[in-house]
């Protein structure tokens, strides 16, 4: 009985983590910081194992993804502007054909990671949580390259999300990823004026 108490203690403290370490990773991405990739390892690591303990498979790849595109955006950040380490990367809309294919790979890797985890795995929600994973590969990804756009990805990802968490029973996730749902919002519209004044001051 101890054991299970204090492994649901742990849980707690571990989800916590998470939401406090996710918090401060969006803020600091909104504020275009290059520490929200740091700070976004952590986060990822951490969600790793609170949802492999919630069965939630397909989470559990996606931040193993993130661990490795938060490596990624901290380099392209860091490496990407015009003059490498002295100008930042700037915001940007991502091209058209972008879009387009990012759609098309997200629909069909959420069929099909979808039918998997549904016939193959002990996976709850199998195709909502595909379908979180498969827009959150793109946004991060989206989110790397600098694209305005990925807070809209990630606005319709934080509608989904909140609401499969709370009804898993993931308390802490569910409340930070309805916060996420603001700052989304804010996101858009930090990054939407960077646009503005690097357009007035070109």
């Amino acid at each position: 009985m101890s054991f299970i108490v204090d492994t649901l203690l742990a849980m707690a403290w571990l989800e916590f983590l998470g939401l406090v370490s996710g918090l401060l990773c969006v803020w600091l991405l909104i504020r275009e910081n290059i520490w929200t990739f740091p700070i976004g390892l952590v986060y990822a690591v951490i969600s790793v194992v609170v949802f492999i303990e919630a069965r939630l498979y397909a989470d559990v790849l996606l931040n193993a993804y993130y661990v490795l595109m938060n490596a990624y955006g901290w380099y392209f950040w860091r490496f990407g502007g015009s003059r490498p380490g002295i100008d930042p990367v700037p915001v940007t809309f991502a091209p058209g054909s972008v879009r387009l294919v990012l759609i098309v790979l997200a629909a069909l890797a959420t069929a099909a990671m979808g039918w998997f985890l549904d016939n193959r795995t002990d996976a709850d929600l199998a195709y909502w949580d595909s379908a979180t994973t498969t827009m959150s590969f793109a946004a991060m990804w989206m989110t790397a390259r600098k694209y305005i756009d990925s807070w809209v990805v990630w606005l319709v990802v934080d509608v989904i999300a909140t609401g499969m968490y709370v009804y898993k029973g993931i308390e802490f996730y569910a409340v930070l990823y309805g916060i996420y749902l603001i700052m989304a919002v804010m996101g858009w519209q930090a990054w939407r004026r960077s646009m503005r004044l690097a357009s007035s001051s070109a």
